[in-house]
C-alpha cells in the first residue's frame, strides 16, 4: 500500500508492519503502545517533546551513544546530589 501526499487517521491494530519505510512524514501526537522497534533506524527527525517510558532501552543509542549508559550516569549524578 503507499500512501502519498495525503492526511490520514489511521488506527493500526495488531498488524505487523515490519520493513515497512516512512520517509518525510508527520507523526507528531501519534501515539505507539506495545511496539516492536527493536533494529529501528531514526534519521534527520525532529525528537522534540518526545516521551518514552516503560522501555526496554537495551543496545539503543543515540548519536552512537548507548542510552542505557547515558542513564546510568544520570542516575548516580541525581544520588550524589542527594
Amino acid at each position: 500500500m503507499k500512501l502519498e501526499k495525503k492526511k490520514v487517521c489511521l488506527e493500526i491494530v495488531d498488524c505487523n508492519l515490519s520493513g515497512s519505510s516512512f520517509h518525510d512524514v508527520n507523526l507528531s501526537n501519534a501515539l505507539l503502545d506495545d511496539v516492536n522497534l527493536s533494529h529501528l533506524k531514526i534519521t534527520n527527525a525532529c525528537m522534540h517533546d518526545v516521551s518514552i517510558s516503560d522501555a526496554s532501552l537495551d543496545g539503543m543509542t543515540i548519536n552512537g551513544v548507548a542510552v542505557t549508559e547515558l542513564l546510568a550516569m544520570y542516575r548516580a549524578a541525581q544520588a550524589s546530589k542527594s
